[in-house]
C-alpha cells in the first residue's frame, strides 16, 4: 500500500493521540458536558409539548392502530384493522410505535415519543461516527447541526418514516467507519453490520435507504487497508448482508401461504412492484404510479405544491430552501477545500497532519451530492421532509471543514482563517436571502445574523495574528452559520402541514409545503376523523 493510501485511509495510532492530545487542552468535563448539553437540546426541540402535537401523519396513524390489533396486521403494516390493505411503506418504521402505544395506551404522544428518541439517538451516533474521523470538535459541530437543521426537527415532531431512516443510516456510517479503522475479521464484521443497517432502512423506506450505496462502497474501497481483490471481496460479502436484510420482508410478502393485506400502493398487491413501481421509479421518473405527471406533467402540479419544479435548483427554491439549504454552500466549499487540501499535500506544501481521512470526505461528500441530486430531479412525488436524509451528511462535512481548518491553521498556515472568513461570508449571505424570501416572518433575524457574521470574520482575521483568539473564531463562526436555522427549528412546534403528512418549519410556504397549518387531531384527543385519501391509486398522502 502506498504512503498516501496509509495516510489517507482510517485514522492511525498518531491520528489518535492527536486527537487525545486537542481533547486533553479542555478541561476533562467539557467535552461530555457539549455533548449532553447538544443532546439536551435536541430532547426540548424534538419532544416539547408531546402531548399537543396530536396525531401526526393520520395516515400512519391509523394504521399504528390497526396494526396492535393482530400479528398479521403487524408484520405487513395493515392500514385497516380487519387487514385489507396496507399502507404504502414496509412496516419497519411503524413498529417501535405500535410498541408504544401498547406500553403507554393509543395517545397521540405515544406514537411521536419513538421518534423523538430516535432523532435524540441519531445525533448522538452522528457525533461517534464524526469523532471517529475527524476528532471532538467536529464531531459537536456535527452533532449540533444535525439538531438545529429546521427539516429534521419537524420530522422528529412527526410520525413519518424518516426518523428511523436517519438514524439507521447514520448507525451505517458508524459501523463503516469502525470497519476502516479496524483490520482482519473485525474490519469484515463492521462493514457487515453495516450493509446490514442500510437494508433495515430499506424496511424503512425501501429504495431511499439505498441511495447511500455508492457512498459506503466509495468510502471502503479507497479508505480500506490491504490489497484491492480482499477489499472487493469484503464488500461484495457486504453487500448480500445488504440485499438479504433488505428484501426478506419483500420474499415474505411473496410467498405467504395464508391470506395477508394487499400491499398498498402497487398495482398487483406484491411489495416487488411497491419496491419497483411507487416507491421507485414511480418517484424518480414520474410514472402513474407515484408521479404527478398525470395532475400537471414534468414534476409539476401535485408534486411541484409539495416541493416545487423539480431541477438543480429545488433543494434551493421557495417550499425546500429554508428546510435544509442553509449550510449547502459551506458545504459545497468545505468539499472544494478538502480536494485543495490533499492538492497541496501531494505538492509537498503541507504536512500529512493537517489532513482528515479521505474515505470520511468521500462517504459524506458522496451521500450529499447523490441524495440532493436524486431529490432535486425526481418528477414524481417528492415532500420538503425527505430533504432529512442529506442533514447528517451537512452536519459531518461542516464539522470536518471546522476541524480542517483548526488542524491548518496550528500547523502554522495563516492562510486558514481567512478560508473560514469566506465561509462565513458566503452561509451569512445565503442566510440573508432566505429570510428576506418572507420579510414579513420574523425578518428581523437579518440583523442578528449579520451581527453575529461581522464578529466572526473579525475574530477570524484577528486569529490569524493571534493563537488564544482561535476558540473563539470558530464559535463564532459557528453561531453565525446556525442562527437563521436554529429560529426556523425553533418554530416547529407552531408549523406543521396537511394533517402531519407534510411537516415543516419556518413560515407558510407555496402551495402545500408550507408551514404554519394547523395538524389534524389538534390536542391529542381521540383518533382523527375521515378515511386518509392514501388508499391504492391515491398517492402522496403517506409520503
Amino acid at each position: 500500500m502506498s504512503n498516501y493510501a496509509h495516510i489517507t485511509s482510517a485514522p492511525a495510532a498518531s491520528e489518535h493521540a492527536e486527537r487525545r492530545t486537542s481533547v486533553r487542552s479542555l478541561p476533562t468535563w467539557a467535552a461530555p458536558a457539549a455533548l449532553g448539553a447538544v443532546m439536551v437540546l435536541a430532547a426540548i426541540l424534538y419532544g416539547w409539548a408531546l402531548g399537543s402535537l396530536g396525531w401526526g401523519n393520520s395516515y400512519y396513524s391509523a394504521a399504528v392502530k390497526s396494526m396492535g390489533k393482530s400479528w398479521t396486521n403487524f408484520v405487513f403494516g395493515s392500514f385497516d384493522p380487519v387487514g385489507v390493505v396496507t399502507v404504502d411503506k414496509p412496516p419497519a418504521a411503524l413498529w417501535p410505535q405500535v410498541l408504544s402505544s401498547k406500553i403507554f395506551g393509543m395517545h397521540g404522544w405515544a406514537l411521536i415519543l419513538p421518534q423523538m428518541l430516535e432523532g435524540v439517538a441519531a445525533v448522538l451516533v452522528l457525533h461517534r461516527t464524526v469523532r471517529r474521523w475527524a476528532g471532538e470538535g467536529a464531531a459537536l459541530v456535527a452533532a449540533l447541526v444535525l439538531t438545529l437543521t429546521p427539516i429534521t426537527v419537524a420530522i422528529n415532531r412527526d410520525n413519518n418514516p424518516d426518523t428511523l431512516l436517519v438514524l439507521l443510516l447514520v448507525s451505517a456510517a458508524y459501523a463503516l467507519t469502525r470497519a476502516l479503522q479496524a483490520g482482519g475479521r473485525a474490519a469484515t464484521w463492521w462493514l457487515c453490520a453495516s450493509g446490514f443497517l442500510i437494508g433495515c432502512g430499506f424496511l424503512t423506506k425501501m429504495l431511499a435507504a439505498w441511495m447511500v450505496v455508492p457512498a459506503f462502497a466509495v468510502a471502503w474501497l479507497v479508505g480500506a487497508s490491504g490489497p484491492w481483490i480482499p477489499r472487493v471481496l469484503r464488500l461484495l460479502g457486504a453487500g448480500a448482508i445488504l440485499a438479504a436484510s433488505s428484501l426478506w420482508w419483500v420474499a415474505m410478502v411473496a410467498l405467504w401461504p395464508g391470506d395477508r393485506p394487499y400491499i398498498g400502493g402497487s398495482t398487483d398487491g406484491s411489495a416487488w412492484d411497491l419496491v419497483i413501481g411507487y416507491n421507485g421509479l414511480g418517484r424518480v421518473f414520474g410514472s402513474s404510479d407515484g408521479a404527478p405527471q398525470g395532475m400537471g406533467g414534468g414534476g409539476g402540479g401535485f408534486a411541484g405544491g409539495f416541493g416545487g419544479e423539480s431541477g438543480l435548483t429545488r433543494m434551493f427554491d421557495t417550499q425546500v430552501g429554508g428546510q435544509i439549504s442553509w449550510l449547502l454552500p459551506l458545504c459545497g466549499l468545505a468539499l472544494a477545500g478538502a480536494v485543495v487540501v490533499a492538492v497541496l499535500h501531494r505538492r509537498g506544501k503541507l504536512p500529512a497532519s493537517v489532513l482528515l481521512p479521505t474515505s470520511g470526505w468521500l462517504l459524506w461528500g458522496t451521500w450529499l451530492v447523490v441524495c440532493a441530486a436524486v431529490y432535486s430531479t425526481q418528477k414524481g412525488i417528492f415532500h420538503p421532509y425527505y430533504t432529512t436524509q442529506l442533514a447528517p451528511a451537512i452536519a459531518a462535512l461542516c464539522g470536518g471543514l471546522a476541524a480542517g481548518l483548526v488542524r491548518v491553521h496550528r500547523a502554522g498556515f495563516r492562510w486558514a482563517p481567512l478560508a473560514g472568513v469566506v465561509g462565513v461570508v458566503v452561509s451569512v449571505v445565503w442566510a440573508v436571502v432566505l429570510v428576506r424570501r418572507v420579510p414579513d416572518w420574523n425578518g428581523w433575524l437579518v440583523w442578528p445574523v449579520l451581527l453575529v457574521g461581522c464578529a466572526a470574520v473579525v475574530l477570524l482575521v484577528l486569529a490569524r495574528r493571534n493563537a488564544r483568539l482561535l476558540a473563539a473564531a470558530v464559535g463564532a463562526a459557528v453561531a453565525s452559520v446556525l442562527v437563521a436555522p436554529g429560529a426556523w427549528a425553533l418554530t416547529v412546534p407552531a408549523s406543521t402541514g396537511m394533517g402531519g403528512s407534510n411537516p415543516t418549519a419556518g413560515p407558510t410556504t407555496m402551495g402545500f409545503g408550507g408551514g404554519g397549518m394547523s395538524r389534524q387531531g389538534g390536542n391529542g384527543g381521540g383518533m382523527p376523523s375521515g378515511m386518509p385519501s392514501n388508499m391504492p391509486g391515491m398517492p402522496g398522502v403517506g409520503g
